[in-house]
């Protein structure tokens, strides 16, 4: 059975129930999903290729603020105000101050225990000749920084610029990122923009062209190749974890149905339950810090 994306476009666009969910996965969510420890442990045991998605819940555990929800604000805006190609179009200088505070702000954050547990289970797996692919919708790198290697960056990353005029891409890690916004971006409401001219605000390394964020905004589509990427695997793999995501932002939030409509087995593990929980044969509530590291401790 394949399910329609046209039904999953409209259902997750509308921020989903379980309740609609279940009616497109018929036969799922016949009961509560089991938070048996033991039993899913078995199934990490035996599984050949897995496939991880990781949310902001993972990285708010390494104190990354997230800018969603109460309190969530840079200044007076939330992040859906400035992570859109207008507002760069209508204000480079105030979305590059952002943007030039959140990757600071990384220079301070470190991996978490999740993120640890995950790549070190990706190393026994690889020496054993299995797989384990990490599917991201967060740009911070910290998977990377806790020595994850098979990552796909669903969302692009803080670390990397793209060219608005010829497209070139290319992995920028100077602090600062330009020498026009060092000291700025501070995050209280109470300091003025910036007003960075243009021309001081960090160029194409090819052509000089005024360089953006090479992560993907409010309004714009997943990269092709990227999404294509990350399909393969949901195709292939036997076992999912699904950690601090939300289950609402699509197409990311379509994944982990996507694999238990296959019949795999899917864990999530979150705070709270999702819209999505109901239809998933595990999940295990609290810290992904606390229940992935005992989930994939070595046997």
């Amino acid at each position: 059975m394949v399910l329609c994306w046209l039904q999953a476009t409209q259902l997750f666009n509308t921020r989903f129930s379980s309740s609609l969910l279940t009616k497109i996965l018929p036969g799922m969510a016949a009961e509560r999903p089991s938070s048996d420890m033991a039993a899913f442990r078995q199934e990490v045991k035996d599984a050949k290729h897995v496939l991880i998605l990781s949310g902001a819940g993972v990285s708010a555990e390494s104190g990354v603020p997230t800018f969603r929800g109460a309190g969530g604000y840079w200044r007076k805006w939330q992040a859906q105000q400035l992570a859109t190609p207008e507002a760069f179009s209508e204000n480079p200088s105030l979305v590059w101050e952002f943007y030039h505070h959140r990757r600071e702000v990384m220079n301070s954050k470190h991996p978490n225990a999740a993120h640890k547990a995950i790549a070190d289970y990706e190393e026994r797996m690889t020496k054993e000749g299995k797989n384990v692919v990490v599917v991201t919708q967060n740009i911070d790198e910290l998977h990377k920084k806790a020595g994850s290697k098979n990552i796909i960056e669903l969302h692009g990353t803080l670390f990397k610029i793209r060219c608005t005029v010829c497209g070139e891409v290319c992995e920028n890690r100077d602090s600062p990122i330009c020498e026009a916004l060092h000291g700025k971006g501070e995050p209280d409401p109470s300091n003025p923009d910036a007003a960075i001219p243009a021309a001081e605000l960090p160029r194409c390394g090819k052509c000089n062209g005024l360089a953006r964020p090479h992560v993907v905004w409010f309004g714009e589509g997943l990269d092709k190749d990227v999404t294509q990427s990350a399909a393969g695997h949901i195709d292939l793999c036997d076992l999912c974890l699904m950690v601090g995501t939300s289950s609402v932002v699509y197409p990311a939030a379509m994944y982990a149905p996507q694999v238990a409509l296959r019949g795999v087995t899917v864990a999530e593990f979150n705070l709270e339950s999702t819209p999505a929980t109901d239809c998933f044969k595990y999940h295990f509530e609290g810290p992904a810090g606390t229940f992935l590291p005992q989930a994939l401790a070595p046997f």
